[in-house]
């Protein structure tokens, strides 16, 4: 197994204000209210199973006005570059989520990190986070629904990285991270009903051993919104067949209920940004920038 040389240093925000305001996925629901303290006995149950396992947790506080921010992996990019750590922050595609960046950016800056950015305050190229990921020395980025595909050429050109944009085009899976959580240097959770058939045929061909979900594992167990430290994969929810297939592969598998998240559409992955995050051996090298992207 060749673990992933991330995964062990994550930035999450307390829910001390999660609610759901507005609806901008198909989850959310103002008329359906999470438990504020069935939440946050959940957020610091999630917390205390990362640190058991060997990971590092920060927290940044919540702002009164964001309640989606309990969703950190949408902050921003958190790498580890060639001058040290640094953090693309996102550029959220809806207004009601933009006030979170500043914040970020401030408490980010504070620790070190450089920051920079694609667009900001609603001008410039839509990234989220939640749809970037480092897989094969490559960064794999999906693109549709809140990021856009200009923000590709962006992020090929400021990480002078290669690119691999996959079209999402399911409503549910708005963010790549419910459908693709990357598990060891050839392994992965894929679910390619969240793609168009040519970027599913490409994700699926960059996966060397794909464990490939249902849209209905997907969608009612978050089963591919999940983090990895070390051998272990945190999960929301297991099928069985999924958990026979991690466990014959070597993995542990540790569910801890953030059922309380489901409700606003985010699980494990979405409350947890890693940013010890590395692009395989080139450590973000600077090297000619290049953006593939699936034939339409």
């Amino acid at each position: 197994m060749e673990l992933l040389e991330w995964g062990r240093h994550y930035v999450m925000v307390e829910p001390t204000d999660f609610r759901v305001d507005y609806a901008i996925n198909p989850f959310m629901d103002p008329a359906v209210q999470p438990d504020p303290a069935r939440a946050l006995e959940q957020w610091h149950a999630l917390v205390e199973t990362l640190r058991g396992l060997g990971a590092r947790v920060e927290v940044i506080p919540q702002r009164a006005d964001a309640p989606d921010m309990v969703y950190a992996m949408n902050l921003g990019l958190g790498l580890i570059g060639p001058a040290g750590p640094q953090v693309l922050l996102s550029h959220m595609r809806f207004p009601q989520r933009r006030m979170e960046t500043g914040t970020a950016a401030a408490w980010f800056a504070g620790r070190g990190y450089a920051t920079s950015y694609v667009g900001r305050d609603g001008v410039g190229a839509h990234l989220e986070a939640g749809d970037a990921f480092a897989f094969g020395g490559d960064l794999v980025v999906g693109y549709g629904p809140r990021t856009e595909e200009l923000a590709l050429k962006h992020l090929g050109a400021d990480l002078g990285v290669r690119v691999r944009g996959l079209r999402i085009t399911h409503a549910g899976m708005y963010h790549l991270d419910l459908a693709f959580c990357p598990l060891d240097g050839r392994r992965a959770l894929v679910c390619p009903d969240a793609l168009d058939a040519p970027s599913a045929l490409a994700l699926l061909d960059l996966v060397p051993e794909p464990l490939v979900l249902t849209e209905e594992e997907a969608l009612t167990t978050f089963c591919a919104n999940s983090v990895v430290v070390g051998s272990t994969v945190v999960m929301p929810g297991c099928p069985d067949r999924v958990r026979a297939r991690l466990e014959q592969w070597g993995f542990e598998v540790v569910v801890v209920d953030v059922s309380e998240f489901h409700l606003a559409g985010g699980s494990v992955r979405c409350l947890t940004n890693p940013v010890d995050v590395t692009l395989g051996r080139d450590l973000l090298t600077r090297r000619a920038p290049e953006v593939l992207l699936p034939p339409l």
